[in-house]
């Protein structure tokens, strides 16, 4: 049970912070709340990613002259991913702020419920 667990933590680790954004997400009403369950699951995500492209004792994928064994470099396109999806993800974090700052300044609450009912 140990030796599964050592093996496999980054990928527990990424399923719990999925599976609590989730939770976050689904069950809270204000808005606030509810966009930092995105940010948690979007971590989650790319915790995920990057595990799989993980390789123990694994070179960086850098050619050289000494040819260094393909079999134990590391794959660089889940980096590249991850990389690329922190930046898109730092974007809608901060377009869904500012949305939320729009929303209380137009209704005077955060919570979904209250605003769902509510006219435009």
């Amino acid at each position: 049970m140990i030796n599964f667990l050592q093996n496999n933590i980054f990928y527990i680790s990424a399923f719990g912070l999925i599976l609590i954004g989730l939770f976050i997400m689904l069950s809270k009403r204000n808005l606030i709340k509810v966009i930092i369950g995105l940010s948690i699951l979007e971590t989650g995500v790319n915790l995920f990613i990057v595990t799989l492209g993980f390789l123990s004792k694994g070179t960086a994928p850098i050619f050289s002259k000494s040819g260094l064994d393909m079999q134990k470099m590391v794959d660089p396109v889940p980096q590249a991913l991850v990389l690329t999806a922190i930046v898109i993800g730092l974007a809608v974090l901060a377009l869904a702020l500012s949305l939320a700052i729009r929303l209380y300044n137009h209704f005077g609450t955060l919570n979904l419920q209250k605003i769902k009912e509510q006219k435009w």
